[in-house]
This record gives structure tokens, C-alpha cells and sequence, in this order.
């Protein structure tokens, strides 16, 4: 069938353009993903909503699409906490690796997942192999106080491809919204997402509440959804897409986290995650209150 219908209505421009209904988003990303449609198509629709931008109905279609087709992790005996890992390090370290072992000690079952989208930078996938924890190469129940790191192509090879096309035109797609945002697994699970530009912020949420979903949203660290360790951010939480808020921002920013290395190379960040988890450096308040976050939402997710 093709999604020509779908690329004239969305590919009008940033006025022209009409949005998709929920149906009609699930119907398109589908086709996408089932590889039924032309790459011209694809490149069209990808540049058409780089323009146009995501609405939260279309991200609850793109997400419904997705579900139906992701290879899903089994129920874990605690609801699993999902960290999506796109963006890794710039000019901070990742610290997505020390984020999930604090959950992890905590008790809970994590499942990282990601890919390099970005060539230059530092995968938190690196800090884990660092760290002696590997990368899946099944599809498997995760243990609680265990991590598996879940490459995108494990999960469905045709969203790697997807997310692939950057590298093509440059340009993200609609592909790089909806990782940060599913939910790959068949139990329970708390879905913890970022943004770095406040316009996300409401489609984000808003998407939450269209599906229903358990998650946590803040603004990240460098596209990470770690927080940022020199700032106090807002802290939205998720039960069932019923939204609270959970921390305030406040302003300024510490221009000092103690023992936060300035060199942000794989094995100074595993470095400096062992001594965190060691006791030998504090754990940085701005993530301890966001592992405290997590935890609660589990709770929450737990007795749904």
C-alpha cells in the first residue's frame, strides 16, 4: 500500500502540515518497520516529521507499531527498570552505567538498551563491558539485582535500521523518540526517559499518559537519562500515565562534584564508577534522589 497518503498530510511543512491520528501513526510506523515501504518513503517520512514534529498522539502510534513487533524480554520477578542509552558522553562522563548498578543494588532487575548514534562520543555499552557486564545475545528474563544490556537490533533489528538513517541525512527521526520511550518487556516495568530541550518535555508526557505507562521523565544528562550530577532538576513520575511531580527544579549549578573526573575515556569512567559503588567517593545527591525516584515508581508498578 505504501505510505504516500501519510507523507502528503505530514509533509506540507511546519504550518501546511496536518497531523496523524493515532491509527494512522501506528499503520505508517508498521509499514516502516515491516521494510514494505520504498527507502525514498522513508526518507520522506523521516524528514517530513523532522519538520513537522512528533505529536503525542503520533508517538503513542509509532510506540503501538513498535510494541507489536518488539522481540520482548520475559516478566521479571520485579518490575524491570528500562534505561534507554542513545546519546553516551560528550563532555561529562556517562554515567548511565552507575545509575543502574545503584538500581541494581536496590534489588531491581535493569535492562539497559541502546546504540551508537553518535560516532564520537562514549557509550555507556563501553563503561558496562569495562565494568564486566556484557551485552546480551538473547532474549532473556533479567534477574533482580541483575543488568543486561540489550543492543536495539536484539530488541528489533528494522528500529536499528531505522535509527540508521541519521547517519544517512543527518537529521534524527522519529525512530530516535520512540527507544527512549518503549517498553520491551512482557511484565511490569518502570520506563525511565530524558529530554534536553523543554519542547520534548510535554510530548513526552503527554505520550505517557496516552499509553498508560509507568516511567519517570527529567532532563537528562547530555541526552542521557541519567541526571545531572551538578544540578537539581524537575523530576516528573508516572503511575498507570496518571503524572506527579516528584522534584522541583531549582536554579545554579555546582561547578564541583566530588571526585567527578574531568576526562571522560572508558576506563576513567569505570574508574570512577567502582569507587562510587565502593563507598570511596559519594554518590552524587542528584542521582541518589533519582535512584530513590526509581524505586518508589517500582513499588507503584509492583502492585498495579
Amino acid at each position: 500500500m505504501g505510505i504516500s497518503q501519510y507523507i502528503k498530510e505530514i509533509g506540507r511543512g511546519a504550518r501546511g502540515a496536518k497531523p496523524l491520528t493515532r491509527e494512522q501513526a501506528t499503520d505508517l510506523f508498521g509499514q516502516v518497520l515491516d521494510g514494505t515501504v520504498t527507502d525514498l518513503e522513508i526518507g520522506g517520512f523521516c524528514l517530513a516529521m523532522r519538520i513537522k514534529g512528533e505529536t503525542p498522539e503520533e508517538m503513542a502510534g509509532f510506540l503501538d507499531a513498535t510494541h507489536a513487533r518488539l522481540n520482548h524480554l520475559p516478566a521479571a520477578d520485579r518490575p524491570l527498570i528500562v534505561l534507554p542509552s542513545y546519546n553516551g558522553a560528550r563532555k561529562l562522563p556517562v554515567l548511565t552505567p552507575l545509575l543502574a548498578l545503584l538500581l541494581a543494588r536496590e534489588g531491581l532487575p535493569v535492562l539497559v538498551h541502546g546504540s551508537a548514534t553518535e560516532t564520537s562520543r562514549v557509550l555507556a555499552s563501553n563503561v558496562l563491558e569495562a565494568l564486566d557486564i556484557p551485552m546480551l545475545t538473547a532474549i532473556r528474563k533479567i534477574a533482580p539485582g541483575e543488568i543486561g544490556f540489550a543492543p536495539t537490533e536484539l530488541l528489533n533489528p528494522a528500529l536499528k535500521r531505522l535509527l540508521d538513517v541519521r547517519r544517512v541525512v543527518g537529521l534524527r527521526n522519529p525512530g530516535h523518540s520512540v527507544v527512549k520511550l518503549m517498553q520491551p518487556t512482557t511484565g511490569p516495568s518502570v520506563v525511565v526517559a530524558s529530554y534536553t530541550h523543554p519542547e520534548y518535555a510535554r510530548t513526552m508526557a503527554e505520550t505517557f499518559e496516552l499509553m498508560g505507562m509507568t516511567a519517570l521523565l527529567s532532563r537528562g544528562l547530555e541526552g542521557e537519562v541519567v541526571s545531572d550530577p551538578r544540578r537539581t532538576a524537575q523530576i516528573d513520575g508516572f503511575v498507570r500515565g496518571v503524572r506527579s511531580e516528584l522534584q522541583a527544579q531549582a536554579a545554579g549549578t555546582s561547578n564541583e562534584v566530588p571526585g567527578l573526573p574531568k576526562e571522560i575515556d572508558v576506563a576513567t569512567t569505570a574508574d570512577y564508577t567502582r569507587r562510587v559503588l565502593n563507598g570511596d567517593l559519594p554518590v552524587p545527591e542528584a542521582i541518589a534522589t533519582q535512584v530513590r525516584h526509581i524505586a518508589q515508581l517500582a513499588d507503584h508498578a509492583a502492585h498495579a
